[in-house]
């Protein structure tokens, strides 16, 4: 359950004001109200705030980090509420912005309320609602189904991220009086799935055995599209190059080799000083169009050289499989199929090939700060790694 934005910021007035009858006032609420605003939120946090004290209220430990998330909570979240309407950032309500991001996403009120659990006269009501404060429609409605503003995309956007930062805050808390609260949710590309996680997530469970992590894989698009949206904490793996854009940073971590690999007997197998060119009239198994694998097979094995039959796929299972009943070649991280080459499922083949190493690391949001766990599980995937590259 999300806590309410206006207790939020009858808290973060107090704080600033250091006095809750001038946050009150700062709020529009009566002393009363805002007294019974910080009571919810230390029940919502079960944590105490503040220490009151004869000059005034002075923030706990708690408080100071609930402060800092939810100052960095707002500061997404108002511009884009100002942006319909200067009145937004007094009215709008966790329900109805929770009721647009559904709406945002699904674009069908049917849709949204059943992903919320809700019935769709709530969610209709929400989002009209949050309409009539803004003085315009969120939505436009077609033949076709509905469609959300621009100004709606931008603040379901901004509502995301600023509910990710108070998950984060009540990870901190947690943390902080003893106890294991939230999850970690990781984008997992194919060569971390294979060796680094398993690694780094045996690590992690040594000091934190019960904290939820979830390992989410599918292209690179939609995970960067959930870190973008916070419903992604981090990304790993092969790094792009430019960055996909702007409000995203990359953390590289090590060099990985691409190699090509076959079934053990594959005729290429008894010849010696392989060069492109005769690699190119055997078939291959290859990743996806637009990754950075198969930009550089397009790199190495280019015009002339190029083969001409090819198995697109982001499958390694799929990969190895096909290699072992046919001749085709498979053009792989070494790491990924690290397991596969020492139990001599595949083999490499001792092709000459320049230029193949790619860097492999982390993808974060812009500015986004981590909890104590979240930099735990950082700092063992960079110790997995170290001792997967043979730097530990």
């Amino acid at each position: 359950m999300k806590p309410n934005l206006r207790h939020l910021r009858v808290f973060l007035a107090a704080f600033d004001s250091g006095s809750i009858s001038q946050a009150a006032g700062l709020c529009s609420v009566s002393q009363p109200a805002a007294t019974q605003s910080i009571r919810k939120l230390e029940e919502h946090f079960t944590s105490k705030l503040f220490h009151r004290t004869p000059q005034g209220l002075l923030l706990t430990d708690a408080g100071g980090l609930l402060a800092n998330r939810v100052r960095r909570a707002f500061a997404l979240l108002d511009p884009a509420l100002g942006d319909l309407s200067p009145r937004l950032h007094l009215t709008a309500t966790s329900s109805q912005l929770t009721a647009l991001v559904a709406g945002v996403e699904m674009e069908n009120f049917t849709l949204a309320a059943r992903k919320l659990g809700l019935a769709q006269p709530s969610v209709h009501r929400a989002i009209s609602d949050l309409e009539k404060d803004a003085g315009r429609p969120l939505f436009e409605r077609t033949s076709r189904g509905m469609h959300a503003t621009r100004p709606a995309t931008r603040l379901a956007q901004a509502v995301q991220l600023a509910f990710a930062e108070i998950y984060q805050a009540e990870a901190d808390l947690g943390e902080l009086s003893g106890r294991e609260v939230g999850r970690i949710v990781v984008g997992a590309m194919p060569l971390s799935r294979s060796s680094i996680l398993p690694e780094a997530i045996a690590r992690f469970r040594r000091r934190r055995a019960t904290l939820p992590i979830q390992a989410l894989d599918g292209p690179y698009d939609d995970l960067i599209a959930g870190l973008r949206r916070g419903e992604v904490d981090f990304l790993v793996g092969a790094m792009r190059d430019p960055p996909p854009i702007g409000d995203v940073v990359q953390d590289p971590l090590f060099d990985d080799e691409l190699i090509v690999v076959c079934r053990p007997g594959h005729p290429l197998l008894a010849e010696f000083n392989l060069q492109p060119a005769q690699l190119s009239g055997f078939p291959w198994v290859v990743n996806i169009p637009g990754t950075p694998a198969r930009n550089m097979f397009e790199k190495v094995l280019s015009g002339p050289e190029r083969p001409t039959s090819l198995v697109e796929t982001g499958s390694m299972v799929l990969m190895r499989e096909l290699l072992q009943v046919t001749d085709h070649l498979g053009f792989i991280s070494s790491l990924q199929i690290r397991s596969d080459l020492l139990q001599g499922v595949v083999v490499r083949l001792p092709a000459h090939l320049a230029d193949t190493t790619r860097p492999i690391g982390l993808t974060f949001r812009a500015g986004w700060i981590p909890t104590s766990a979240q930099r735990d599980l950082i700092a063992d995937i960079r110790a997995a790694t170290a001792a997967i590259s043979g730097r530990e």
